[in-house]
């Protein structure tokens, strides 16, 4: 058991039948009255998200999440391919499932399969990706003072903004969490 007061982020925990993931908390404890604790959290199955106060001493069953590394290997239309490492297994995964957490992941690159009792309700990709521009316009020398963008289209079909002096044919760094071009590699 938890209580409300130990929340932090990441932290699962079960409520009401459903399992929650928390996102933020604040404690707060204002001159008068009873400490509370503000949260943020998501449904794991769902993705809702909530904001909810909290007493302290609110107790909670602690969730324990499975996170196993697994190759993704293809995607068919329907279904998102991954191969387990340790024992060689393929597991489909329905597209509702992984949302859009692979639109920055090409095949065979090691992402985290999360699960809650052998049901799989999401994937985490790794934290930074390389991927080949395969699409943007030409750049232009002397364009590094100014922090101007411009679209460019990556080897996965994803569209992100890059620097002025990003050409087409390059290998750059994404930033899988927020879609943001870090480098060029």
């Amino acid at each position: 058991m938890i209580s409300a007061g130990d929340f932090r982020n990441g932290m699962s925990f079960e409520m009401d039948g459903n399992v929650f993931q928390v996102i933020e908390f604040q404690h707060v404890k204002p001159g008068k009255g009873a400490a509370f604790v503000r949260t943020k959290y998501r449904n794991v199955k769902t993705g809702s998200v909530v904001e909810r106060t909290f007493n302290p001493n609110d107790k909670f069953e602690r969730a324990q999440l499975d996170r196993r590394d697994m190759t993704y290997l293809y995607f068919d239309g329907d279904l998102y391919h991954f191969m387990d490492s340790t024992n060689f297994d393929q597991i489909p995964i329905g597209a509702a499932s992984v949302g859009d957490a692979l639109k920055f992941v090409k095949e065979n690159l090691i992402c985290k399969v999360l699960s809650y009792k052998g049901e799989i309700f999401g994937i985490e990709p790794p934290i930074f990706v390389e991927l080949l521009i395969t699409e943007c316009e030409p750049g232009v020398k002397g364009d590094t003072a100014q922090s101007a963008t411009k679209g460019a289209t990556v080897e996965t079909g994803a569209i992100i903004r890059v620097p002025l002096f990003v050409n087409q044919g390059e290998t750059i760094r994404i930033d899988t969490r927020t879609g943001e071009y870090m480098e060029r590699v």
